[in-house]
């Protein structure tokens, strides 16, 4: 069984470059297993990934390269024992070491394993900011990988995609960079599959980090349930909107050059939208992923964002989300994710 890892500081693009990917792997006669850990108690992208039909297990409220090590070597052992896949794509959360993670992972009880050199994706308009804010975290994060991707060159000019890719070698020279938008499989896709193909050969030589103490990022996530009958996906797409325009003029006023992300996906009686927002100068990006899907309608959020103090961003996000969905008639329950009480009606 090979493992790649595939990690990035959040909003990089991970889940983007690992759907497409696991895709492009089952299309080559691969038996593929995803296993997406989530910093809060809420899970967004194993739901997105699931929906793409790729067999997907969600870790959650916690760091696997820290607090989720057990998890994680149950997790694997249990998709070994009842799916038997020949490859594992590991996503973790945007706020862990994906060497620890190999360095772990190596030292379970599990035969005929090998790796994929060590990913770690790069947002190409971000990575400036990153370096500015919490450059010790970054530089750690880049100086691990085997193999670097700066990510969304679609979004910005030859200039910024030359000086992202030169702040990464002066980090990491040893590292192999490859400048690729994750949503296009052109020749810069194929030549990152391409270097997947070979083997993992670094070993992690430091002493074990705590990823979420050294990331000093506030987060936050939850899950409201939604009553209405006329949600369309025109109208799901204004009020994902709508809401994160109202999240981040509010996370500006604490901290105005933020990063991080602030997802959201809703699920109704026609499908399942995905929104979300990476950084103080970015916008709402919104994506369409199913046409049918079955089960409760229900609002699902996760935030993770630099330099905000968690009880701000609760703040912040319920009452945007509850104002919001008021105004659009729309009737909703708050679960209660931490105590088991019944949730808040209103």
């Amino acid at each position: 069984m090979k493992v790649i890892i595939i990690g990035g500081f959040l909003g990089s693009g991970k889940t983007t470059t690992l759907r497409n990917l696991g895709k492009h792997l089952i299309s080559r006669g691969h038996k593929i297993a995803i296993i997406v850990n989530e910093i809060g108690e809420v899970g967004i992208d194993g739901e997105t990934i699931s929906d793409s039909g790729l067999v997907t297990k969600e870790l959650t409220s916690g760091c696997i390269c820290c607090s989720l090590r057990i998890s994680m070597e149950f997790t694997l052992q249990t998709l070994v024992e009842e799916y038997n896949p020949d490859i594992v794509i590991i996503e973790p959360t945007g706020i862990a070491f994906p060497m620890q993670i190999k360095e772990h992972i190596e030292l379970m009880d599990l035969e005929d394993l090998s790796f994929a050199p060590v990913v770690s994706l790069v947002d190409a308009s971000r990575i400036e900011m990153e370096v500015d804010q919490i450059p010790v975290f970054i530089a750690n994060q880049i100086k691990e990988a085997e193999i670097v991707c700066i990510n969304k060159i679609d979004l910005v000019d030859a200039e910024t995609i030359a000086k992202s890719t030169m702040t990464v070698l002066q980090l990491n020279p040893d590292a192999l960079v490859v400048e690729f938008s994750a949503k296009k499989e052109d020749a810069n896709f194929q030549r990152f599959l391409d270097l997947l193909a070979g083997e993992s050969h670094a070993a992690y030589t430091g002493s074990n980090l705590n990823s979420i103490e050294m990331s000093d990022v506030g987060n936050y996530s939850g899950e409201y349930s939604l009553h209405a009958d006329e949600l369309h996906p025109d109208r799901v797409t204004n009020i994902l909107v709508h809401l994160l325009s109202q999240i981040k003029e509010k996370l500006q006023e604490v901290n105005p050059e933020f990063i991080g992300h602030v997802k959201m996906t809703m699920k109704f009686g026609e499908g399942l939208i995905k929104a979300n927002l990476t950084s103080a100068h970015g916008e709402p990006f919104v994506e369409i992923l199913d046409e049918s899907v079955d089960g409760e309608q229900h609002l699902r959020f996760l935030s993770a964002v630099t330099l905000v103090p968690k009880d701000t961003l609760v703040g912040i996000i319920d009452e945007a989300i509850q104002k919001v969905l008021t105004e659009e008639g729309i009737g909703f329950d708050k679960k209660d994710l931490s105590s088991g009480s019944a949730p808040i009606s209103l």
